[in-house]
């Protein structure tokens, strides 16, 4: 197994809610919106979860595109899951994909099955265990 991890650190002062995160040498906030308690200064991080997906969703259907000469001129993903009170181990994402360029059906059926190959979604779709400890 690939000693390769991808990491992220979190960090929250006393400002209410608003998140920074640093992953590899880049930055974004996330937050909760003004209704909430927060400064609906980020996203919030069901948001960050989702676009997580969208954006691998994309990067893996225009790679595969591009290896394969697929004319594609974009790709728009929109995601969608419940509210937070009413997930459970049943909880879906809802996405739907837009393609942009002169694709036969034959294309836009691959790029279809070529989406469920991107590591994000192939994590969500699986058992995730997560280890907490004290630093």
């Amino acid at each position: 197994m690939s000693e390769n991890k991808i990491t992220v650190v979190t960090e929250m002062d006393r400002t209410k809610y608003l998140t920074k995160i640093y992953a590899g040498g880049h930055f974004i906030y996330a937050d909760e919106p003004e209704s909430a308690g927060g400064t609906d200064e980020g996203m919030a991080p069901g948001a960050l979860l989702l676009a997580s997906l969208g954006s691998c969703t994309a990067i893996t259907i225009r790679m595969y595109a591009d290896r394969k000469n697929i004319p594609l001129d974009g790709v728009k993903i929109h995601l969608s899951i419940c509210n937070e009170e009413d997930m459970s181990a049943a909880t879906k994402i809802s996405r739907k994909i837009e393609f942009e360029g002169t694709l036969s059906t034959g294309e836009i059926t691959r790029l279809l099955e070529i989406a469920d190959k991107c590591p994000i979604h192939k994590m969500l779709s699986n058992p995730i265990e997560i280890d907490t400890t004290i630093v």
